[in-house]
C-alpha cells in the first residue's frame, strides 16, 4: 500500500465535502466573493462546486498527474484568497468554505491548504494511480486505510472550521481579563 494513501483520501475527499458544502449552498461563498468586491453569482459559484466535487471524486477513482496538479492548483487558490481576505482588511464573516459552516478567514487555513496542496503535489509527482486501486489491491489494509483517513478528514475538518473559533474565543477571554 503506498505511504500516500491515507493522505490523499483525505486532501481528496475533503476538497469533495467542501465542493458538495457549497453546490448545496453557494450562500456564504455568495458573500464573501463579494465582499472582497469579486464577480460572484449563486450560479457560478455551483459550477466552481461542482467542479471541486468532480476533481475530488476523480482524485480519489482515477488519480492521474493532471488531476493531482488541479488538486494542488485548487488547495492554492483556496490559501490565496484566504490570504487575500485577510489582507484586505474587509469584514469577512466566512470565507465559505463548507458552504454554511461559518468559518471566518484564518492563518489556520492558510496552512491548512499548503499542506494539501502539497500532499496533492507529492500525488502529481510519486503516484499515478488512483488511492481507490491501492485500497482494492488490500482489502484487509484498506479497512483500516478509510477508517483512519476518515478520522483525519474529521479532524482536518475541525482544524479548518472550529479551531479558528475556538482561537478567537481563546484570544478574546485573554483581551478581556
Amino acid at each position: 500500500m503506498p505511504a500516500l494513501t491515507a493522505p490523499a483520501l483525505v486532501v481528496a475527499a475533503l476538497l469533495a465535502l467542501a465542493g458538495a458544502q457549497k453546490l448545496l449552498d453557494p450562500t456564504m461563498t455568495v458573500g464573501a466573493l463579494r465582499a472582497l468586491g469579486l464577480p460572484a453569482r449563486p450560479g457560478w459559484v455551483r459550477l466552481g462546486s461542482g467542479a471541486e466535487l468532480v476533481l475530488g471524486l476523480a482524485a480519489i477513482t482515477v488519480g492521474g498527474t493532471l488531476v493531482w496538479s488541479l488538486v494542488a492548483l485548487s488547495y492554492g487558490a483556496f490559501g490565496a484568497f484566504v490570504v487575500l481576505a485577510r489582507r484586505s482588511g474587509t469584514m469577512i464573516g466566512s470565507c465559505g468554505c463548507f458552504g454554511r459552516d461559518e468559518t471566518p478567514p484564518h492563518p489556520i487555513h492558510v496552512v491548512l491548504d499548503v499542506v494539501l496542496a502539497g500532499v496533492a503535489v507529492a500525488m502529481a509527482g510519486w503516484s499515478s494511480a488512483p488511492p481507490l486501486d491501492a485500497l482494492i489491491a488490500s482489502p484487509g489494509v484498506a479497512v483500516v486505510i478509510v477508517a483512519l483517513s476518515a478520522l483525519a478528514l474529521v479532524l482536518v475538518y475541525a482544524a479548518f472550521v472550529d479551531l479558528p473559533r475556538a482561537l478567537s474565543v481563546a484570544r478574546t477571554a485573554g483581551v478581556s481579563r
